[in-house]
């Protein structure tokens, strides 16, 4: 509760700043905060009265039977009779439930808070779980006792349930225990803390925003958009559930008296100016009483390895997106970048919603993909092994970037997909792309072929594995995409290219000394690869291979770059990094707030959102210029998810080996196939897909003796 009186200052505003417009809406934010409205329940977000009555009725019944259970094991273990029938349990709920922004058949991510004498191990995963095992309307049911965040897993009633358990320092829990208070964490081990983080930090968010409607239909909107372009999901090293509502909830403290649809045009605008890794808070981080590990860059130096960090406002203080790695954070950028530009578009009446939420085309986005394909013996090793791999690619992701010094990016899809053709298959798709802006030159190649069998030899490395649990790593084009990861199993046709217009020789300054040279470019609808030839008047050749649709690209990006430059002088000026001094960044004038509908210049709120860098957190002030963090991977032994709404874990210890289950027109790259043993045996008779090796920027296309 500390955080909360600290999150409100002497002239009652909510945040650790000060917010950035005080207006409120206008006619024109009416009408589009009710298109909106009308558009998310046209996309069924919103659950039917007979389901919602549904839920509660499951809840109720699962609190019983809590209450039941806590009362055979008092009366097992030999208490009175007296004690057992004052011995009590309750249920608690958190995530997009007790956000109130679930939508129809979503799981319900639930706590059980027991008293000090029943136990984790025996009492809830034994004796609880034997309970639910014998009852018929309880089907699916799964306990992960070794998780990161223990869990137990099943459907009761047709509602699917997460089931967490806290044991507190309580003889007797009261019916009316408020969970909100810090003192409820006196004595409790790490996995109780961990367990009780995500009720604590779904209480604090709903009493740090100004609205919580315009904040429920804000998140509905942002939760939609991140699952339509493919950024939701944080086992993929994007963001979850919880991420997404803190950040929206900054936004509505930056502009607490505006609408839905203003607070999601100003979520774009604040997040594509953002200067990570400024960490985004919805109040200032204590230290509290209890010495709990906080989120400190100036002492943990893991904590200076985050590259987006999102602070959880409920004591102990972690930042909740430690998975995002610099690529995600790319992809994630740019679609902040695009989903702004959208806004802007609305307002000038030049776009509609349903084009902010058009799905994202992963597969016709990137001409070369890592395809990993796993496979076991049955559905339950499946699931297990599944669990397993998905949380250990994002290990993939960062030793790639690592061991081609950032130059290859990857972009991995947050959905896995399974070939109905093969029995027991799972199988994950990285988008892959030379980093953007730096030349290419002749025979430029990355071999990843030690990357990828350190990232299967890991892999293999769990301890629960079994017979018939196996992984293959292989690189395929756009064009070899199988067909069963598109939604109707067919591969859509590609556009036909119209007709090739002859290519003109051009005359410009690109020479070593400036001097003019003669560059035969092909039309812009032209895909295939070309070459340049450049002779400077020392006689040198230079060969450049480029795609056409990178060159294309490029310069739009440049065109977008000139024209933001050209807007403001104050477009030019870099944000603060929180370890700079904030003397650059000229003081923010007061934003007038005599009337609410009068609406600050985009120019003054750009100036706000500088000036929230200006006057870092104490928390942050410290911070390295340089941040590498690959250095992540020499300290987490185990990536863990036991869901997509709250990730494991306020001090990131992880188990070496523990079974998870998880809650989703670029450069043209160039193979070469090389065999290398794989890590897992295969019988001799089965036929595999060699796995990548090595990925070209040459012009010449090297393909040897590649197996389909």
């Amino acid at each position: 509760m500390g955080s909360l009186v600290a999150a409100k200052r002497v002239n009652g505003h909510l945040g650790v700043t000060e917010p950035i417009s005080l207006s409120g809406p206008t006619e024109f934010d009416v009408i589009k905060t009710q298109e909106l409205e009308k558009f998310l329940e046209d996309a069924g977000l919103y659950e039917k009265q007979d389901e919602a009555v549904s839920r509660e009725e499951v809840l109720g019944r699962l609190d019983q039977i809590v209450k039941m259970w806590v009362k055979r094991i008092s009366r097992a273990k030999g208490f009175n009779e007296q004690f057992v029938q004052e011995a009590n349990a309750k249920i608690f709920t958190f995530g997009s439930y007790r956000l109130g922004v679930h939508g129809p058949g979503a799981d319900i991510d639930t706590l059980c808070v027991g008293p000090k004498h029943a136990t984790r191990e025996e009492d809830f995963f034994t004796e609880l779980h034997n309970m639910l095992a014998e009852m018929p309307e309880v089907t699916e049911l799964h306990p992960v006792p070794d998780a990161h965040v223990p869990v137990m897993k099943f459907n009761f009633c047709g509602v699917s349930i997460d089931l967490l358990y806290a044991k507190l320092a309580l003889w007797v829990i009261p019916e009316d225990l408020d969970i909100s208070q810090d003192s409820i964490l006196q004595n409790a081990d790490e996995q109780t803390v961990r367990s009780l983080n995500g009720c604590r930090v779904t209480d604090h968010i709903l009493r740090l925003v100004p609205s919580i409607q315009n904040f429920r239909t804000t998140l509905r909107c942002m939760r939609l958009w991140a699952k339509r372009r493919g950024v939701y999901s944080n086992v993929a090293g994007f963001l979850g559930g919880i991420n997404w509502a803190l950040l929206v909830a900054r936004i509505c403290q930056l502009y607490p008296n505006a609408l839905s649809s203003m607070l999601v045009s100003r979520f774009f605008r604040v997040y594509s100016q953002w200067r990570w890794p400024n960490p985004v808070m919805l109040c200032e981080i204590e230290e509290g009483t209890l010495g709990l590990l906080v989120w400190d860059p100036r002492r943990n130096f893991k904590d200076r390895l985050h590259q987006m960090p999102i602070i959880t406002p409920a004591y102990p203080c972690m930042n909740s997106s430690y998975n995002v790695s610099l690529s995600t954070l790319r992809v994630m950028t740019e679609e902040f970048q695009r989903g702004h530009e959208l806004c802007e578009a609305m307002e000038a009446s030049k776009a509609e919603w349903s084009t902010l939420f058009e799905p994202y085309p992963f597969f016709e986005s990137y001409k070369n993909y890592l395809e990993i394909d796993i496979t076991a013996a049955n559905e339950d090793d499946l699931r297990k092994w599944k669990g397993w791999v998905e949380s250990r690619l994002r290990i993939l992701t960062l030793k790639i970037e690592k061991h081609t010094f950032g130059m290859l990016q990857c972009h991995p899809h947050p959905n896995n997909f399974s070939d109905k053709s093969k029995t027991f298959h799972c199988c994950y798709f990285m988008g892959l792309q030379r980093k953007q802006g730096v030349r290419v030159h002749d025979g430029g190649q990355f071999d990843i072929r030690a990357t990828v069998e350190e990232f299967k030899q890991s892999v293999n490395m769990y301890t629960l594995w079994k017979p018939g649990m196996e992984i293959q790593v292989s690189h395929i084009k756009r064009r070899n995409i199988p067909p069963f990861v598109f939604p109707s199993g067919i591969k859509p046709l590609r556009p036909l290219k119209p007709a090739r217009k002859p290519s003109k020789p051009i005359e410009t300054n690109c020479g070593i000394n400036g001097e003019k040279v003669s560059v035969i470019v092909p039309d812009e609808d032209d895909k295939q690869m070309y070459t340049e030839e450049i002779s400077n008047s020392n006689g040198h050749l230079f060969e450049v291979s480029e795609s056409l649709d990178s060159t294309s690209e490029a310069r739009k990006r440049k065109q977008m770059e000139d024209a933001s430059e050209s807007n403001s002088d104050d477009a030019k000026r870099p944000f603060l990094h929180p370890n700079k001094s904030p003397e650059s960044v000229p003081e923010l004038e007061p934003l007038e707030t005599g009337s609410v509908n009068q609406q600050p210049s985009e120019e003054a709120e750009e100036l706000a959102i500088k000036n929230i860098f200006s006057s870092p957190s104490t928390a942050i002030a410290d911070m390295p210029e340089e941040l590498d963090e690959y250095e992540l991977l020499k300290q987490d032994k185990c990536l863990e998810e036991t869901g997509d709404d709250f990730p494991a874990g306020h001090t990131q210890n992880h188990n070496a080996q523990c079974e998870v289950i998880s809650i989703g027109s670029l450069e043209e790259l160039e193979p070469v196939e090389l065999s290398a043993p794989s890590f897992s045996e295969l019988p001799a008779a089965t036929t595999q897909r060699r796995p990548l090796i090595r990925i070209s920027f040459s012009s010449v296309t090297r393909e040897t003796g590649r197996n389909t």
